[in-house]
């Protein structure tokens, strides 16, 4: 498939606010895409999603979803855990209504935990949700998120290893996620280029015709992630990014969640077609 470039949430010149709304003004705008922000909660009803299934597919706008924030799979309080697991099936749920293709949510703290108990934990928490999922019939992709903070569970060799453990579990790679969580590394061709490599070598090269992306600038300090920024008040390296999905031939959604979502997503968009263009003439 190809790469489809759109926005985390309703786009900011949507005057009435929906997600049908939001759908339609990214078609208008030429975007491909469009990632429905659960953020706090699950609030969609499955009518509304049939309709936002409807609304998409008549405008061509592929949909991810990304599962409430509240959720930690190493909480050391069962409920928690409980809470937090059903929050991303819900998420799930919904999306598969709505037509979605993957789901998304930030897994784990560490805590003061040893880093492998802590994946063991989450290995068997998403294990038991996939089954869930499956038994349900739930069909989109269960992917945890490449997280920006070091306290926080979710490098790219963990997820790919979780991955690798279980059928419909996939990563969604936050680029700037991992230039903040490294206090302002990966951000150079190579070390993009890297990612996408031990990628298609440990999942193989289909699993790079399927990417759930985000990509946005992003302000940073030791600690990690601090907030979004718009592009061009940021350091992040966004050209190399789209150099190497274009080189690696990546398919799937590239999600912008910058402050001015659509405006962002634009420059992204546009910047990808002029390396296209470049690439092209070259070859």
């Amino acid at each position: 498939m190809s790469l489809r470039i759109g926005t985390a949430g309703i786009p900011q010149s949507v005057k009435t606010r929906s997600t049908e709304n939001g759908i339609k003004r990214l078609a208008e705008l030429g975007l491909g895409c469009m990632e429905v922000e659960f953020v706090r909660s699950v609030q969609m009803k499955e009518p509304k999603a049939q309709k936002v299934k409807e609304v998409a597919e008549q405008e061509d706008i592929q949909l991810t979803v990304h599962a409430p924030y509240y959720v930690n799979l190493n909480s050391r309080e069962a409920e928690k855990v409980t809470a937090s697991k059903e929050r991303v099936l819900q998420a799930a749920r919904i999306g598969w209504a709505a037509g979605a293709h993957s789901v998304t949510f930030h897994a784990a703290f560490y805590h003061d935990d040893d880093h492998e108990d802590v994946w063991q934990r989450v290995l068997q928490e998403l294990r038991e949700m996939r089954t869930r999922m499956d038994d349900e019939g739930i069909g989109l992709d269960l992917r945890p998120e490449t997280t920006g903070s070091p306290t926080q569970f979710g490098t790219v060799p963990e997820i790919l290893r979780l991955a690798q453990e279980i059928p419909g579990v996939y990563p969604c790679v936050d680029f700037s996620h991992l230039h903040a969580r490294t206090n302002g590394q990966y951000n150079t061709y190579e070390e993009f280029a890297e990612v996408l490599d031990s990628i298609k070598t440990e999942l193989g090269s289909s699993a790079l015709q399927r990417m759930h992306m985000h990509l946005s600038g992003i302000d940073y300090g030791p600690k990690g992630e601090k907030k979004h920024l718009v592009l061009p008040d940021a350091d992040m390296n966004y050209e190399a990014v789209l150099q190497a999905l274009l080189d690696y031939d990546v398919g799937g959604w590239l999600i912008c969640e910058s402050p001015v979502l659509e405006d962002d997503a634009l420059i992204l968009q546009e910047t990808y077609q002029r390396l296209q263009q470049e690439t092209s003439r070259k070859s």
